[in-house]
């Protein structure tokens, strides 16, 4: 099999647009946490599938902070871009915002997931390099390192 072409972090750069709903909320009119993880999950696949022009699984939620609320009638951004590649994996973060009505936006959300490319017969299969080309690239790439290694310490231990 040819190697693929290496691409740049940017390519596969994907946004969604949200405004939170009645059927989006909890009892205490916020955001409900498990309709915010379907958005970071759909988010993180777009960008892989981007990235690898192939079908993908999520593999896991390395993290998830919630950092503030989000209530009925917000604008909610969620951002997701590559941040490394394996053989067959790709890591995605996924920042989550409220967007004000003057265009401001506040963090209320990160995520990282990893997530593997697909052929038809549902294997893993290589994806394509990661061309680093800002310093935030650069540091994403030093950090996802970190929680790999981490990952596989936790997988040693059956953790």
């Amino acid at each position: 099999m040819m190697a693929q072409p290496s691409k740049r972090v940017c390519d596969s750069y994907t946004e969604q647009v949200q405004i939170i709903l009645n059927g989006d909320i909890n009892s205490n009119q916020r955001l409900f946490g498990g309709r915010l993880m379907q958005w970071i999950d759909i988010v993180g696949a777009v960008v892989a599938r981007r990235h690898c022009h192939r079908e993908v699984t999520t593999a896991c939620v390395d993290q998830l902070q919630f950092k503030a609320s989000a209530f009925l009638g917000n604008t909610v951004i969620l951002c997701g871009r590559l941040t490394s590649v394996g053989r067959t994996s790709m890591e995605v973060r996924v920042d989550t915002f409220v967007e004000s009505l003057d265009g401001s936006r506040s963090m209320i959300n990160r995520a990282y997931l990893v997530l593997v490319a697909l052929n038809t017969a549902n294997e893993p299969v290589p994806v394509p390099g990661l061309t680093l080309v800002t310093t935030e690239d650069h540091a994403e790439w030093q950090a996802a390192e970190k929680r790999r290694a981490i990952r596989e310490q936790r997988r040693r231990e059956q953790y």
